[in-house]
């Protein structure tokens, strides 16, 4: 009897689309966006990004003020953001557009890419503020779970960091025991300050400050892959 094969990552989860977008956001997802697209099949970071030095994925990137915000601070580096709401992906693609940044490419599914990466092909992935899913039918639907984090481990090279952010206490705690549970990710917090305050390498969100002003006290989680 053959061996079962690997088991497929369950899929990206999350609306897609919301009020109607302008007339100049749809124009320039139908001008901007497909430049912007991978390309189908294996992923090749050197053809994306011929000149980077080092590539970076951000995995939900909401309305990509984060990814923005890195890609311009970053010129050197290549940036993969995936998201499935239209809005958001419209905001990214407006920003790209104004700031002029040519170190981004656009994907829906963060699974996906992982899957199309090659090994140790990322320096950095981001994970904040993500639907905390809360009810228990839908625990499956969040990114952080075992399959997941054994493809982030697979395309993280060694010393690579894996940032995480949430307002959710519980998503915070969960997500803080799958990582300590896996063996290819380090937990290098020494202090309350490690966990209780934005590096100042990661900018503020509207999400972010939307919490807070409603009570919320976010915490930031770095992990470094273990190799």
């Amino acid at each position: 009897m053959s061996e079962a094969g690997p088991k497929p990552l369950r899929r990206a989860y999350g609306r897609r689309l919301g009020r109607k977008l302008s007339a100049r956001r749809r124009e320039l997802l139908a001008e901007t966006l497909p430049r912007l697209c991978l390309p189908s099949g294996a992923i090749a970071p050197a053809a994306l990004f011929p000149e980077a030095a080092d590539l970076w994925l951000e995995i939900g990137y909401g309305g990509g003020e984060h990814l923005a915000w890195q890609a311009e601070r970053h010129p050197e580096i290549g940036f993969i953001g995936c998201e499935l709401f239209q809005g958001g992906v419209a905001s990214l693609v407006r920003h790209v557009d104004e700031r002029g940044l040519a170190n981004i490419r656009h994907a829906q599914d963060g699974h996906d890419v992982l899957e199309r990466l090659p090994e140790a092909a990322l320096g950095r992935c981001f994970l904040l503020f993500p639907d905390p899913w809360p009810k228990y039918r839908h625990w499956k639907r969040r990114f952080v779970r075992r399959e997941s984090l054994d493809a982030l481990a697979r395309a993280l090279r060694p010393g690579g960091e894996f940032r995480f952010a949430s307002d959710d206490a519980e998503l915070a705690a969960w997500t803080l025991m799958h990582l300590l549970a896996h063996p290819a990710f380090d937990w290098p917090a020494r202090g309350v300050a490690d966990w209780d305050r934005r590096p100042e390498d990661w900018p503020e969100t509207r999400y972010e400050r939307k919490a807070i002003a409603q009570g919320r006290h976010p915490i930031y989680l770095r992990f470094l892959r273990q190799g």
